[in-house]
């Protein structure tokens, strides 16, 4: 093999370590955000990089590279007292739900905006099933009945039929990033907020309503107010049962 072959082998070598390395790093995120976010890593608790290393059966490194990155988007917080520093779960508060809910309800907004210029057609197949959904979630609120997994699953399905109706990439990706740290929140409180859940559905019937009308305004508007409600609901919730993991 001539010395510039052998220099190009050496070369394609270290970048493929490098993608593998990238790769094993965006599975750690994935899978230790999915325990945070599924309550798995309880609000709060302290990560011990070892036994998370011996759960997900992968080498520190990547995990390392994993924890920066979720410290980075708010999932995990570090603590340090000295020259040692120590990392937990990000607790649920009050205070942190006031700043995502208005995020992710500004960026659904843009999306309603972008589902609202679709031709006609395309609306109004968007609004049957954001109809079958919502009649669902009104069922439950009619009957008070709950099986916890429902509300939060079909809520969860209504906002991302609309999402996916009217987002680019860009805007997809902005809304994957936040609704995770959203979905902490909703999966811990879900079950108590059922009194509530018939105003819910009334604010996702205006957002059907606008879906038909064709309305930006209007359907950015509805979007936008159901987060800002949500948000309102959940702290009342959080201030009879206590936030997560800040004590």
């Amino acid at each position: 093999m001539t010395p510039s072959a052998t220099k190009e082998v050496k070369s394609l070598k270290k970048r493929s370590t490098k993608a593998e390395h990238g790769t094993s790093v965006d599975t750690a995120f994935q899978r230790v955000r999915d325990l945070i976010v599924h309550g798995n890593l309880a609000p709060g608790s302290w990560i011990v990089e070892g036994d998370l290393c011996e759960h997900l059966n992968m080498s520190r490194t990547p995990v390392r590279g994993a924890l920066y990155l979720l410290q980075r988007e708010g999932y995990i917080l570090e603590y340090r007292n000295g020259s040692k520093s120590r990392m937990i779960v990000a607790p649920l508060t009050k205070e942190d739900a006031n700043e995502l809910y208005p995020i992710i309800g500004r960026i659904e907004g843009l999306s309603g905006r972008r589902a609202a210029a679709l031709p006609q057609s395309d609306r109004d197949e968007l609004a049957v099933r954001l109809k079958q959904i919502n009649e669902k979630l009104d069922k439950i609120a009619r009957d008070r009945t709950y099986n916890g997994p429902d509300i939060f699953d079909l809520d969860h399905e209504f906002h991302r039929v609309l999402v996916k109706a009217g987002s680019g990439p860009r805007l997809t990706t902005l809304h994957r990033a936040i609704e995770p740290q959203t979905e902490r929140y909703w999966r811990l409180y879900a079950s108590s907020i059922i009194n509530e859940l018939h105003v819910s559905v009334s604010e996702h019937e205006e957002i059907i309503a606008a879906v038909l009308e064709g309305d930006p305004d209007r359907l950015e508007r509805a979007l936008c107010v159901n987060w800002e409600n949500g948000c309102k609901r959940l702290a009342h919730v959080i201030d009879l049962f206590g936030e997560r993991g800040s004590w």
